[in-house]
């Protein structure tokens, strides 16, 4: 038994052993993140960005794509950063970003940012 366990914590004390110990951490973390994106805490929040965006920024108005995207993810950072005093790291940010492109693309196809007051 004490062989097995020194052979063992040699191996993981190897650069093989490290390698593969990170290897499993980084697959299992992202295994983690994939059923649960951070962007959905902030889900109401992004729906609401993203409406008060196409409201905001006009339908012929030069970059609308970037302008009303850009205009929702400071929305919903602003939100964040007052619910958390603090701005999200950078991993949960790029996560909030792909939310409101998915919601962006959601509510477009129900047809939910057709209700622009004078359309």
């Amino acid at each position: 038994m004490d062989a097995a366990l020194r052979a063992t914590w040699t191996f993981l004390n190897s650069p093989l052993g490290i390698t593969a110990v990170a290897a499993l951490a980084l697959y299992l973390l992202k295994k983690a993140r994939q059923r649960y994106p951070a962007w959905e805490d902030w889900e109401g929040t992004i729906v609401e960005a993203v409406k008060h965006a196409e409201k905001a920024i006009p339908d012929d108005a030069e970059n609308k794509s970037l302008r009303r995207f850009d205009h929702a993810l400071a929305y919903v950072l602003r939100v964040y950063h007052e619910a958390n005093d603090r701005m999200p790291p950078a991993w949960e940010r790029r996560d909030i970003e792909e939310g409101i492109r998915l919601k962006h693309a959601e509510l477009e196809a129900t047809g939910a940012l057709n209700s622009k007051p004078g359309a």
